[in-house]
């Protein structure tokens, strides 16, 4: 497990949004968002991130901004809209709107006890256990 977070350290729910198409660039290459915003001087993941956690609107015009201002698409001048109304799409819902967790539940990464509290009630437990066992009076008593 550990070898997949290193080859994929962001995870994979930005991939549908990052590796869509924006159009082609003037040589007739397909040009993704993530070489977009790459090519913008901007951390791919992070504006992903930063985008899925706005909202569907607000993401919606930042996204459009950017798209303005990459000219290596000629067609993005006419429809970044367009592009950005569907690009947005391919983002995951931000984590309070896709979470239907009972508060105070434990969250991968984030126990409700940490290891030292567990190790202290089982020790306590394994003690409470111990005074049962050896207090008690046996058959022949």
């Amino acid at each position: 497990m550990a070898e997949l977070a290193v080859l994929h350290p962001h995870g994979h729910e930005f991939e549908p949004f990052l590796y869509a198409s924006v159009g082609e660039d003037r040589n007739g290459y397909v040009v993704t968002v993530l070489s977009a915003l790459a090519r913008l001087s901007l951390d791919p993941w992070k504006e992903a991130a930063d985008l899925s956690a706005m909202g569907r609107e607000a993401a919606r015009t930042r996204l459009r901004k950017l798209l303005v201002a990459f000219h290596d698409v000629p067609a993005l001048g006419q429809d970044n809209g367009a592009v950005a109304q569907e690009l947005v799409l391919l983002l995951p819902e931000p984590p309070t709107v896709r979470s239907n967790k009972v508060p105070g539940s434990a969250t991968p990464g984030h126990p409700l006890l940490s290891a030292r509290a567990l190790f202290a009630i089982a020790m306590v437990l394994l003690i409470l256990a111990q005074l049962l066992f050896t207090s008690a009076p046996g058959p022949g008593k």
